[in-house]
């Protein structure tokens, strides 16, 4: 049986461990608020832009941007990983490096991938596995950011997308579900898919009204302008979901970790009690014994 000394430590280094997990899960829940309304705010944004794009698009012609425009071969593809900075988050880097591990393997071998990690946990993967980077945004992830960070990127990718660097364009992110559920998420950035079209046996009054929407200068210029800004959408998006999720991660794991050390110290309390009794209970014999010998 563990001394009292050894179990008086363990129950000091568990309390600090506690005091330790409580303040994170405070400051995960106060940054959480933020990157949660920051996200609401930008999905109305996002889903409308989408609306707009996909109704100009249903009137053009399928060849009017090269964005939209697959290569005849895939043989490069760039993926954006975006992922945390810190750990003590629970699996939500595992997750997503699972989901980018996953895609890879089910590519075929012939084909070349290089990664823009938003986040040191990515960056770190990639590096391990001796993967190319060919960019990396760090201490943005988890922190307030502007639009000029997806836009920025947003335009590389499209750079090396249309002079042939990338034949396509994928992110990996993590949808905010809810605080216990977030899911990683694989999308296509390039080439743009078109909007996703109603099915054919939906009747049309069922259909959703999308407002007729009058081009000026013209059609294909308004396009040409959107298409870009589309993809910066859509990064600034996945970064607000995966920030959200992030701190949603944490505060459950910080969560779960100070439950675990109450756990811990309400049974070194009961190995402290039976220690210290039996330490008690061997003092006693010893004077008992003490005073036989000397009536002896």
């Amino acid at each position: 049986m563990a001394t009292l000394k050894e179990v008086q430590t363990k129950i000091s280094a568990v309390k600090k461990t506690r005091q330790i997990t409580k303040a994170m899960n405070m400051v995960a829940a106060s940054r959480l608020r933020g990157a949660q309304e920051a996200m609401d705010g930008f999905r109305p944004y996002a889903k409308k832009f989408a609306e707009v794009l996909g109704s100009l698009l249903e009137k053009a012609d399928e060849d009017i941007s090269s964005l939209m425009m697959p290569h005849e071969e895939v043989n490069n593809i760039h993926l954006v990983l975006c992922t945390s900075d810190r750990g003590l988050c629970g699996g939500f880097n595992a997750n997503l490096i699972t989901k980018a591990q996953s895609f890879i393997k089910e590519k075929e071998e012939s084909i070349d991938f290089s990664f823009t990690n938003f986040g040191k946990k990515g960056r770190d993967w990639c590096r391990k596995n001796k993967i190319s980077i060919a960019d990396e945004h760090l201490g943005i992830v988890g922190t307030k950011f502007s639009f000029n960070i997806a836009a920025l990127a947003g335009q590389k990718l499209i750079d090396g997308f249309l002079d042939g660097t990338y034949d396509e364009v994928y992110i990996i992110y993590s949808e905010f579900v809810s605080m216990a559920r977030q899911v990683p998420v694989l999308q296509q950035i390039l080439p743009m898919q078109p909007l996703e079209q109603a099915e054919d046996e939906i009747e049309a009054e069922d259909k959703p009204y999308l407002a007729e929407h009058i081009c000026e200068p013209s059609l294909g210029e308004l396009v040409g302008e959107m298409l870009p800004k589309n993809a910066y959408v859509q990064l600034h998006s996945a970064l607000l979901e995966t920030s959200t999720s992030e701190h949603a991660a944490r505060m459950a794991a910080m969560d779960n970790a100070t439950n675990a050390c109450n756990d811990m110290l309400e049974n070194l309390t009961l190995v402290y009690n039976k220690a210290r009794q039996a330490a008690i209970t061997a003092e006693l014999m010893d004077i008992v014994g003490g005073a036989e010998a000397l009536k002896g």
